[in-house]
């Protein structure tokens, strides 16, 4: 439990250092600026300066609530095809300018939205291209960073950006609450300024990847293997000619080779493309790819991102005033679940069972919070009495506990599995996929919720605990558990029975992201130093 490191092969202790670290976490960097997003536009766009700035003070309930879901959902509509572009872009010029490009593009964006004329046109355009960007990054740092991992913490280092998702998104939420209590609500720096504020994890990260080094797969598809070496040995501060380099140099060998048995000699993006067609539809791999569209289906209808866009009317209907507090301090419950969980237990506990437990105890308190609404009513009432308060109380614990329960289940395991279950042919490519996923599904969302409030009041809670409960049951007969899984045991459970792309290769599929590789005892290093005197 916690930081120990369970593997089933000698590592040298040097791998595990700062350098491996601080990559990822600069990589994972990317996500703070669709984290903040989602904490900050709702609140924004509701204040009554940017209304009257817009003009949108003078719509009436039912085109409002059309403007607001389009703000917020045309930057999910962006991001759908970021994510779908960004692939062709990480193979063609690698996954570092694909990162710097996309975040010089949310720079302009956030510019576009932070100083424009009194024209929504502009906020759109600004959402739409800080949407691409951060589609593209999506697309982008959960493969850069499993590429440069060791496989023994893949699990560890992937879940930083769900992490620095959540970091994004408390910053986002106490941005706005510092905004309600210290600027004239009347002022356009209440809704410029958490505008302009999604231009400082922007700018930190372009200047970041100036540091970073490429991945070396992508070096040695372009059949630079000097080069990967290169940042080989700086990643694990590890001589050229060392025994655990060479071993991991012939792995990434063996995942070209896949890539290259997928394209079955057609060249260039395009004919990988088409290969790709045919392999996705085999038995064993359909299944995979719609268990990717099912998870981030059941992860958008959770309610969770309908609280963080449009919390201060959710909120509201708790009969809570002060929702900008209220919104920052269930943020922070979040971000802390979260940190936790991907830092001690994603690579022990697994995914199957806590996506469960979750999403039956998301359930449980969405369903308590929707019954007291309707027996309540608290957003309606003047004088709240005391026995409408206490339950007001509860219930707003609950909203508390759900972001606990949340923190550890769909949340962020989706990403993670979606990292580890495919082929090793086709695991780049799926990585766009997973990322258009979760795109298409919070489009849907975000721009269905204001609809779904009006027309279901109380009913919202409901609707997503039975979401939630649905997940549940889903979970329960047809997500497998793929914590540690090789890629034959992989293929095993999922029902693949091979092609003769593997038989050609002569190889036995071993996978470099989805293996059990162990904790470095004294003994296991000193056996691999013994080796490696011998190979000189």
């Amino acid at each position: 439990m916690g930081w120990k490191i369970v593997e089933d092969r000698p590592t040298p202790p040097e791998v595990y250092n700062w350098r491996l670290y601080s990559a990822a976490l600069l990589i994972a960097w990317g996500a703070i600026t669709f984290g903040y997003d989602g904490a900050f536009m709702g609140t924004t766009i509701a204040r009554s300066s940017f209304k009257a700035y817009f003009g949108t003070d003078q719509l009436n309930s039912k085109d409002y609530a059309t403007v607001s879901s389009n703000i917020t959902s045309c930057f999910q509509a962006a991001a759908f095809f970021g994510a779908m572009l960004s692939w062709g872009i990480m193979e063609t010029w690698g996954r570092k300018i694909t990162l710097q490009s996309t975040t010089v593009l949310f720079i302009i964006g956030a510019i576009l939205q932070t100083c424009p004329p009194k024209n929504l046109d502009y906020i759109y355009a600004g959402r739409s291209l800080c949407g691409f960007a951060v589609g593209g990054i999506t697309g982008t740092v959960p493969a850069y960073i499993s590429e440069l991992s060791v496989p023994s913490i893949r699990g560890r280092l992937t879940g930083l950006f769900e992490i620095a998702y959540q970091l994004g998104s408390l910053v986002g939420f106490w941005v706005n609450y510092g905004v309600s209590q210290h600027i004239n609500l009347s002022s356009d720096v209440t809704w410029r300024l958490p505008m302009g504020i999604q231009l400082i994890p922007a700018v930190i990260l372009l200047v970041g990847t100036l540091f970073l080094r490429e991945s070396p797969l992508f070096f040695m598809k372009k059949d630079q293997d000097d080069k990967a070496i290169k940042v080989l040995t700086y990643l694990r501060k590890l001589p050229e000619d060392h025994p655990y380099i060479q071993e991991e140099m012939s792995l990434y060998k063996e995942r070209i080779l896949h890539e290259r048995a997928v394209v079955s000699g057609k060249p260039g993006l395009l004919g990988y493309l088409k290969g790709a067609g045919k392999e996705v539809i085999l038995p064993g791999i359909r299944n995979r790819m719609a268990l990717a569209f099912i998870m981030f289906a059941l992860q958008n209808f959770s309610g969770a991102n309908a609280i963080n866009y449009y919390s201060p009317t959710l909120f509201a209907s708790l009969g809570i005033k002060d929702t900008a507090l209220y919104t920052g301090i269930y943020g922070l419950v979040k971000a802390i679940g979260s940190i936790i969980f991907f830092l001690f237990f994603i690579d022990h506990w697994g995914r199957r069972q806590p996506w469960m437990v979750s999403s039956v105890a998301c359930s449980l308190c969405l369903i308590y919070v929707g019954a007291y609404v309707k027996i309540g009513h608290p957003a309606d009432q003047t004088v709240i009495s005391n026995s409408t308060k206490q339950g007001g109380t509860a219930a707003t614990t609950l909203v508390m506990f759900y972001s606990v329960f949340w923190s550890f289940g769909a949340n962020g395991l989706p990403w993670i599995i979606t990292a580890e279950i495919y082929p090793l042919g086709i695991r780049g490519l799926c990585g766009a996929y997973a990322a258009m996923c979760q795109w298409l599904w919070q489009f849907v969302i975000t721009k269905t919720t204001p609809d779904i409030f009006l027309a279901m009041g109380w009913g919202t809670w409901i609707f997503f605990a039975a979401c939630l409960m649905l997940s549940a049951i889903w979970a329960f007969f047809f997500l497998p558990e793929t914590k540690g899984l090789r890629l034959d045991e992989m293929d095993a459970i999922f029902g693949f029975a091979g092609h003769d792309s593997d038989e050609e290769m002569g190889t036995h599929s071993m996978d470099i992201h989805a293996r059990k590789v162990g904790h470095p005892t004294h003994k296991d290093h000193k056996d691999v130093e013994e080796e490696h005197e011998e190979i000189q």
